[in-house]
């Protein structure tokens, strides 16, 4: 019987010193917020297990700057405030001092979610989206660079869906690792409308 593959980062060596080494396990992660050092902290462990002093990744410029321009590659529509992406990059490093200087002192707040619809993959029905606006798009990446690597460490091996360096094609190779392995039941499960703002 083979035994299933499971992916995720690969546990630190106890002979583990070069520089850029741990970088390498985690290329994923936002260079201007996780440094070799702080990498090689959640590999192992912090004491206590609790993370201090985070949030002043989150508001620094580099961080920032990482995330506009991954909300600029996604593109996507204007929120409720009708700001552009091309409109926010106009005057992007002032935007990005602005937003930089709420976070820190704690003045932000996240606009009203654009509500659309879109159509239902197979069916007539038509799916509810949110569309936030550029800046808190911005706001919200910054943040996930942050928060997303100290997550991800206690996430199971088996889970796929929205992680890093993850997806259909590795859950689909897991089954028929699964498959081959010997294993002859499927359990699958769909919630109805789980994601509705009604429920």
């Amino acid at each position: 019987m083979t035994e299933p593959v499971e992916l995720g980062p690969t546990p630190v060596p106890a002979t583990a010193t070069q520089v850029g080494e741990v970088h390498g396990r985690w290329r994923w992660t936002e260079p201007s917020v996780w440094t070799d050092r702080m990498l090689t902290a959640l590999e192992r462990g912090v004491k206590g297990g609790v993370w201090f002093s985070l949030i002043d990744k989150v508001w620094s410029a580099g961080n920032l700057a990482s995330s506009f321009a991954k909300v600029k590659a996604n593109r996507g529509k204007a929120g409720v405030d009708h700001v552009s992406i091309e409109e926010y990059a106009l005057s992007l490093e002032s935007n990005l001092e602005r937003l930089s200087e709420q976070l820190r002192t704690g003045s932000y707040a996240p606009q009203e979610i654009r509500r659309t619809y879109i159509p239902k993959q197979g069916s007539k029905e038509m799916r509810p989206l949110g569309i936030p606006t550029v800046r808190d798009r911005v706001a919200q990446g910054a943040l996930r660079h942050v928060l997303e690597p100290i997550f991800e460490q206690g996430f199971a091996g088996h889970s796929y869906g929205f992680r890093p360096g993850r997806g259909c094609k590795d859950a689909l190779r897991r089954v028929d690792a699964q498959i081959k392995g010997g294993y002859r039941y499927v359990v699958d499960v769909d919630f109805k409308s789980y994601f509705d703002p009604s429920s």
